[in-house]
C-alpha cells in the first residue's frame, strides 16, 4: 500500500492584532497532529503562506502548555529542519496528497481567512473527495470555502472551532479580527461545542474540524481513520 502524503498549512502571520504582541501557530496544535500522522506511517508536507519557518506562538511554548507531543518536537530535530522549511503554498498542488490539515494558533485568523490560494486547494481537495481538517482558530480558513453550489462548506455542518468563551479566557476578544464561533454561525455552520479546554473533534462528510488546543491529535485521529476506510 502506498504511503499516505498528508499536507499541514500552517500560517505566517506573527502579529498580535495592535497589541505589540507575536503570535502564529500553537505549537501543540502543530505537534500532536504531525506525529499522529507521522506514527501512522503517513508522508507529511508542511507548508505555509509565505514559505519558509512559520512563526510561533511564543506563549504556546510556555510550561503550561507543553504535552508529550510538544516535548516529542523538542527533541526532533528532523521535524524542526522540516518546519523551518515549509513549502510556499501556491507551490502546492491538491491531486499530490491524500488530506490537508490546518494547524491553529491566532495566525490564522489573519492569512488563512482570506487567503485565495488557500481557498482554492481547499475547494480542489474537496472536489476530489479528499478529508480537509482543521483545528482550532485555523478553522477560520473554512469560513470562505464554497462547494460548487456556491454555498458556504461550513453550512449546514457539524462544525467547531475556538468558542468565544475560550476566546474570553485568553483574554483576546477584543484584540481578534472577529470571533470564530460567530462567523461559523453566520456561515451557516451547525457550530457546536463543549467546555473550554476540553476535547471536541467533529466529522461531517469530508471536513474534519477540532476545537481547541486539546483536540487536534483527535482530529488527526479522524483523518487516519477516513483515509483508512
Amino acid at each position: 500500500m502506498a504511503k499516505q502524503k498528508i499536507l499541514m498549512v500552517l500560517t505566517s502571520h506573527s502579529k498580535l492584532g495592535d497589541t505589540g504582541e507575536k503570535t502564529g501557530f500553537w505549537v501543540e496544535e502543530f505537534a500532536a497532529p504531525y506525529y499522529v500522522f507521522l506514527d501512522a506511517g503517513a508522508d507529511i508536507t508542511l507548508a505555509s503562506p509565505e514559505g519558509g519557518q512559520p512563526p510561533i506562538d511564543p506563549k504556546s511554548e510556555q510550561p503550561d502548555f507543553q504535552t508529550d507531543a510538544t516535548h516529542r518536537f523538542d527533541d526532533d530535530k528532523a521535524a524542526q529542519a522540516k518546519l523551518a522549511e515549509t513549502v510556499k503554498l501556491d507551490e502546492i498542488n491538491a491531486t499530490d496528497y491524500d488530506a490537508v490539515f490546518y494547524p491553529g494558533g491566532h495566525g490564522p485568523l489573519w492569512d488563512l481567512t482570506d487567503n485565495t490560494t488557500s481557498i482554492t486547494l481547499i475547494e480542489a481537495f474537496l472536489k476530489e473527495e479528499k478529508p480537509v481538517a482543521a483545528v482550532c482558530h485555523a478553522c477560520a480558513a473554512l469560513l470562505n470555502v464554497n462547494d460548487s453550489a456556491g454555498d458556504p462548506i461550513v453550512k449546514g455542518r457539524a462544525v467547531t472551532g475556538f468558542s468565544n468563551t475560550e476566546e474570553d479566557a485568553v483574554q483576546l476578544t477584543n484584540v481578534v479580527p472577529f470571533l470564530l464561533e460567530d462567523e461559523l454561525v453566520k456561515k451557516g455552520g451547525d457550530y457546536q461545542k463543549v467546555d473550554d479546554w476540553n476535547v471536541l473533534a467533529l466529522q461531517d462528510g469530508l471536513v474534519i474540524t477540532g476545537q481547541n488546543p486539546a483536540s487536534s491529535g483527535a482530529a488527526a485521529e479522524k483523518v487516519i481513520a477516513h483515509l483508512n476506510k
